[in-house]
């Protein structure tokens, strides 16, 4: 029996209390002050905002478990400094191990990075390690920190090899995803979302990342991006900068999500895409929430587009389970000690 993982998994329905603090601190921040002490949440508060929630929708919809982490529009690096951004990681984190730690056989955690326009990528290579050691089995890594304005270098750049020397050391992949925007010509999740997974998969295309880190592993969420509908495009760019066919060049590396809302968009991810580089996922209870009018059903129950495409059942398996288990290995070996 295929166990149904999904991917992309945000905690948007965080105690109020938590979100509280984190006004409070931005606001001691700008005021030059201390923040307050994080205040105490008890496991019952954690278990009502995902049992009415998560859990249920995972239920509702035939899912098994998530790869949770923090919610990603909050996790907005480009407020305040490396300090707040830190100390906000850590609260995030450590709540999402609470979460995954309430229930193991449902959350899987990812957790989110300390990074700051002005940082380098220690603190988040320290994070990163402290993680791990709690039974993390990847990270969400910003390429803008800025908050749309793209002033951190490509991806590519040696600027970010430390953290790729963690990721590697540890086995653990990356989804890359930007926060918030601070630009007001960027809407968050209908532009910079999108726009910034493009983006990115532009920059490895443009380098050699993976000639420096053969074992490196990326997910790029929100169902690549435009990238799977130029896919032409992107061939043909990579042509032009005589750059080895994309199979090679970045394909092993790079895989999508299904995060993608209706029927056409995930056939089309499914036509375009190898197999082997789709996983499935949702973001349920996330950027797009409402019911769609021609189908009556909710926009990001993901499932039920996988569950229609035109497949073998092994290929449509590889992309509920199969694929995530590679990507992920440290997931693949908690499953396998619970005789998954």
């Amino acid at each position: 029996m295929t166990l149904i993982i999904d991917c992309h998994g945000h905690y948007t329905t965080a105690p109020a209390a938590h979100n509280d603090w984190r006004e409070a601190q931005k606001a001691a921040f700008k005021a030059g002050e201390t923040p307050p002490a994080y205040p105490a949440i008890s496991d019952d508060e954690i278990r009502e905002t995902l049992e009415a929630n998560q859990i249920r929708l995972l239920k509702e919809r035939g899912a098994d478990m998530t790869i949770f982490s923090p919610r990603a529009s909050a996790m907005a690096p480009h407020v305040g400094d490396e300090g707040v951004s830190r100390a906000w990681a850590i609260a995030n984190n450590d709540l999402i191990k609470r979460c995954a730690d309430l229930y193991p056989e449902i959350f899987a955690p990812v957790c989110m990075l300390p990074q700051s326009p002005a940082a380098d990528m220690q603190g988040s290579i320290d994070e990163l390690q402290r993680c791990v050691d709690m039974g993390f089995i990847g990270c969400n890594l910003n390429p803008d920190p800025s908050g749309g304005h793209f002033k951190s270098p490509p991806l590519t750049d040696p600027f970010w090899y430390p953290f790729y020397e963690k990721m590697v050391e540890l086995d653990v992949p990356a989804m890359i995803h930007v926060s918030g925007s601070c630009n007001p010509g960027l809407h968050a999740t209908g532009a910079y979302y999108i726009a910034a997974d493009t983006i990115a998969f532009m920059q490895l295309i443009e380098g050699d990342l993976f000639r420096d880190f053969p074992s490196l592993r990326f997910i790029i969420p929100h169902g690549g991006g435009a990238v799977p509908y130029h896919w032409g495009r992107y061939r043909g760019l990579a042509d032009m900068l005589k750059k080895p066919d994309l199979a090679g060049h970045v394909m092993n590396n790079v895989f999508f999500d299904t995060c993608v809302y209706h029927q056409p968009g995930v056939n089309l991810l499914a036509d375009v895409i190898e197999n082997k580089n789709i996983l499935f996922g949702s973001e349920m209870v996330g950027a797009v929430r409402g019911i769609d009018p021609t189908t009556g059903h909710y926009f990001d129950d993901t499932k039920r587009y996988v569950d229609a495409l035109d497949i073998t059942e092994e290929a449509r398996a590889a992309i509920f389970e199969g694929n995530a288990r590679k990507v992920f290995p440290r997931l693949d070996a908690q499953l396998k000690e619970r005789g998954l």
